[in-house]
């Protein structure tokens, strides 16, 4: 019974995944201009198997879908749909504007987390902590508001040319709550470098928060699935 499902469930899994990274791959060359013809013929005949290999597994989940219309509009029936219509509104239509849906295809590395546990147990990760990261996010958007418009005070005079409005403070405050520190544009005066000084150490804590919430989280869903049975394995 085990040998079964190991057969059923992940030898295909991981095929699968072959094929997603591949298109990701194959993708991504074709952006070089310097390649051998014989590359570009085969990454365009090869992208032939993707689509019509991903199109199968398209219709056969809609095919054993219990509610068809369900699974044509949720996350992964949205991702397995937008991997392969750039395909076919390419085929279909010769306009440069739809050139730019071949974008799209890059949706099939989001197929990944279809056929990986651990992406698995991230989605249940963020939907256990949603609330306590929304007021994360929430309080961050606050902050570097507020830091914008403190640094703005401070320095929109002494430099006029690098905070000339509250967009280019934004971009400062994004730059230093995050804590990049970019470097391009930096406060001169005494209360705005002790400003940063306080907005730095802001922003290391409430970055730090969502990653600790994170943590716990995973943490609390990897002791939970390994004190659960394994349904895989025979009955004694």
């Amino acid at each position: 019974m085990k040998n079964k499902i190991f057969l059923d469930r992940k030898y295909p899994s991981i095929f699968v995944a072959i094929v997603i990274v591949y298109s990701i791959l194959a993708f991504s060359l074709e952006t070089f201009s310097n390649l051998p013809e014989w590359m570009v013929d085969f990454l365009e005949k090869s992208e032939y198997f993707v689509v019509a290999f991903f199109t199968a597994e398209y219709l056969y989940r809609l095919y054993v879908s219990k509610n068809r219309m369900r699974f044509i509009f949720s996350f992964y029936g949205v991702v397995d749909l937008l991997a392969i219509l750039p395909f076919y509104l390419t085929f279909m239509f010769d306009l440069r504007a739809l050139r730019l849906m071949r974008m799209l295809r890059l949706f099939r590395i989001l197929k990944l987390a279809r056929y990986n546990s651990a992406l698995s147990r991230m989605r249940q990760v963020i939907a256990m902590a949603k609330e306590e990261l929304i007021i994360s996010i929430f309080a961050l958007i606050c902050v570097i508001y507020f830091a914008a418009f403190g640094i703005y005070q401070f320095e929109h005079e002494a430099q006029p040319d690098k905070f000339t409005n509250i967009l280019d403070a934004l971009w400062w405050s994004v730059a230093t709550v995050t804590t990049v520190g970019y470097g391009d544009i930096y406060p001169i005066t005494i209360m705005g470098r002790l400003f940063t000084f306080v907005v730095l150490i802001t922003g290391l804590g409430l970055v730090a928060i969502p990653s600790g919430i994170l943590a716990s989280s995973l943490f609390a869903i990897r002791s939970k699935q390994e004190a659960e049975p394994d349904d895989n394995e025979p009955p004694p």
